[in-house]
């Protein structure tokens, strides 16, 4: 399952932050239903363009968090697969047979 396209780790690591959204947002709610400092237009006007910039600032902040998250793992996956998938043919990973350590020649 991929929420706003990204994978369940990318998620997981996201949700430090999706945490303060919701308290956030539970603060918007509960502000708009019991006004704790009066009903002032200024005030609240106030408050709530606070609350809710920060809102707005924090839920950005982790969506482009959260691409490039996903992008520095694909490139990590890719960069994976192309040292191993890339390796040439002709390349020497182990010693040849006459250049062997340990073996005597014959003269």
């Amino acid at each position: 399952m991929a929420l706003f396209g990204f994978e369940k780790d990318t998620l997981l690591d996201l949700t430090v932050n999706v945490i303060p959204l919701g308290i956030i947002l539970f603060f918007i709610a509960a502000f708009a239903v019991v006004p704790a400092f009066g009903t002032d237009p200024v005030f609240s006007g106030l408050q709530f363009a606070l609350m809710i910039s920060m809102f707005l600032l924090l839920a950005v902040l982790t969506y482009y968090a959260g691409r490039a998250i996903e992008n520095a793992e694909h490139a990590q996956e890719s960069l994976e697969e192309a040292s191993a998938v890339n390796e040439p043919v002709d390349e020497v990973t182990e010693f040849e047979d006459e250049d062997a350590p340990g073996e005597l020649e014959d003269e």
